[in-house]
């Protein structure tokens, strides 16, 4: 027996369930309302498509009261979806606001529950050049200094290991074509970041890095200044100059 291929095809093949789907990505839940704006349909349209992404194991849905509030039914279909998006083509550019959410996107994100972009690839390759975290594989493991150094800025690298996720993948970044780090390390270091301070929710999935997070990001892990940009004095850093010309 194959694998019908087709049947997630044809869930994604809309062009409104796919920008539904992609707006999920940012590990968040999105009401219903939000999603239909975000897709430019219209309310009852926006639950007909949200219906089948349900039912096709794509989505799942919380009910609170009125409101419905979507997100992606699990981490292996986000992982699935950053897997599909490195062979699929970019959105074409439309406007100059269009073309500066695309390099911010590209800088820093969240890749579901985990962070990805420049930022993300840029923290992976540090924790690798201070031997924080090793390859093996398509995997990551955690030396004595990284296990301590990690947990020092925060992380529960117990509590992601004592897990039943996979520890620490190296997930290959849609943007970048270079592997951050994924997996329950991953979501560890992200929600440490989100909840810390180090990195601040923007537009979407797109992130920005405080000045807090620059002073760990660079000062603990390493991460070079030319990765993460600097602060134009918001709090949150801006892309460096190389990725906004």
């Amino acid at each position: 027996m194959g694998t019908d291929f087709a049947a997630v095809a044809g869930l994604l093949g809309h062009p409104a369930r796919a920008a539904m789907v992609d707006a999920l990505m940012s590990g968040e839940p999105v009401a219903a309302g939000e999603l239909a704006r975000i897709a430019g349909v219209g309310p009852s349209t926006a639950s007909q498509h949200l219906s089948r992404l349900v039912a096709g194991g794509v989505m799942a849905v919380a009910v609170q009261g009125r409101q419905r509030h979507y997100r992606l039914a699990g981490a292996e279909v986000a992982e699935a979806l950053e897997a599909l998006a490195r062979i699929c083509p970019p959105t074409p550019v439309r406007s100059l606001s269009h073309a500066s959410q695309r390099a911010a996107l590209g800088h820093a994100r969240t890749c579901y529950d985990h962070l990805a972009g420049v930022v993300g690839v840029g923290l992976a390759d540090a924790l690798v050049a201070r031997a924080w975290i090793v390859p093996r594989g398509e995997s990551y493991e955690t030396s004595p200094e990284g296990e301590a150094g990690l947990a020092d800025a925060g992380v529960d690298v117990a509590g992601a290991r004592a897990g039943r996720r996979a520890f620490a993948r190296a997930c290959l970044d849609w943007t970048e074509r270079r592997p951050h780090v994924a997996g329950a390390l991953g979501a560890a270091i992200a929600a440490t970041a989100l909840g810390s301070g180090w990195v601040r929710r923007r537009a979407g999935r797109t992130l920005g890095v405080t000045d807090t997070g620059y002073e760990v990001l660079h000062g603990v892990f390493g991460v070079p200044e030319a990765v993460l940009g600097r602060g134009d004095g918001d709090g949150v850093t801006h892309l460096p100059r190389a990725a906004r010309a």
